[in-house]
């Protein structure tokens, strides 16, 4: 019985190996057939051999297809070191048909990661709720890759049930953490329960702590803009459950639709507005738009650091 789980694990990570290449190799075609330039894209695990340096590691079979010098790349050679900080909180379970905010994220981490490792990024893994539940090194191998899929997978099957979110302290701890400079990348829907002013001014700060140790941020900021932003529900009376806290109200969307996007607006607003003064790339990552503008949205951020 064990044999079969592990059978089936493995038979799952390569499902979403799977995916994260089709998305990758998906958006780097379009890419290329688009007029959009000022991308390197480029999926190197060689570079050119400079003359005095060791020949320990030149690749001699490329040598022999190719008439060049090239030199194998190891981790320590990385471009860039990348975070990813994926939001596990209960709130990430919504909606509860179709792709949910959760698994919308574990695959854009996933694609990330795949593009990442082809560009010889270095990168790790912070999965979080009202803590940090996982923090991986930051590493480029292949085996490396496959542990965070591992993860990701077990964050895929095993959603948390009423765990919230405390992102703020989260930031806090990772800026104290993670020494050298970085690409931090957040998914979350940055939904704290009760976001008075007092928390907001609180979560400016955290992120405001990242700045100051030197790191890059982008937030993509998971919803359903639908259900979440627009508040499109029917006009009759539904059921509501919190699925962080797990309180229930019933009320007719009509009755509040106004009052609801009012308090939504005002907050994206000034998450906007200090996204915008720390210099932090906001995405709006709507769950039913797909991954491209995500993937895009990082390249352009990597290639402002390099």
């Amino acid at each position: 019985m064990p044999l079969l789980r592990e059978e089936q694990q493995i038979r799952q990570l390569d499902n979403l190996e799977l995916l994260a290449r089709q998305v990758v190799e998906g958006f780097i075609t379009g890419l290329h057939q688009s007029p959009f330039h000022g991308f390197s894209v480029e999926f190197a695990q060689h570079r050119l051999y400079n003359n005095g340096e060791s020949v320990k590691n030149i690749d001699w079979k490329l040598y022999a297809r190719t008439d060049k010098l090239f030199v194998k790349q190891f981790e320590e050679e990385t471009n860039l070191r990348c975070y990813l900080l994926l939001d596990t909180s209960s709130s990430m379970n919504f909606p509860d048909k179709g792709i949910n905010k959760l698994q919308f994220s574990i695959y854009a981490v996933a694609s990330l990661m795949y593009l990442f490792k082809s560009q010889r990024d270095a990168f790790g893994l912070c999965l979080f709720s009202n803590k940090i539940d996982r923090l991986s090194q930051a590493r480029s191998t292949s085996s490396h890759l496959f542990h965070q899929y591992a993860e990701l997978e077990k964050a895929y099957s095993q959603p948390q049930i009423n765990t919230k979110t405390n992102i703020t302290g989260v930031l806090h701890q990772l800026a104290e953490e993670i020494h050298k400079r970085s690409m931090i990348i957040i998914f979350s829907d940055m939904l704290e329960n009760n976001a008075s002013e007092e928390k907001l001014q609180a979560l400016f700060a955290a992120i405001q702590h990242l700045k100051y140790n030197k790191h890059e941020v982008i937030i993509f900021n998971v919803n359903d803009k639908g259900k979440e932003v627009d508040f499109d529900f029917d006009n009759r009376p539904h059921h509501f459950i919190d699925i962080e806290s797990g309180e229930e109200l019933k009320v007719h969307p009509g009755k509040i639709r106004e009052v609801y996007k009012s308090g939504l607006d005002n907050y994206r607003h000034q998450l906007e507005l200090k996204c915008a003064q720390y210099h932090i790339d906001l995405i709006d990552a709507n769950i039913n738009e797909g991954y491209n503008h995500l993937l895009k949205s990082y390249l352009v951020k990597r290639n402002s650091m390099v």
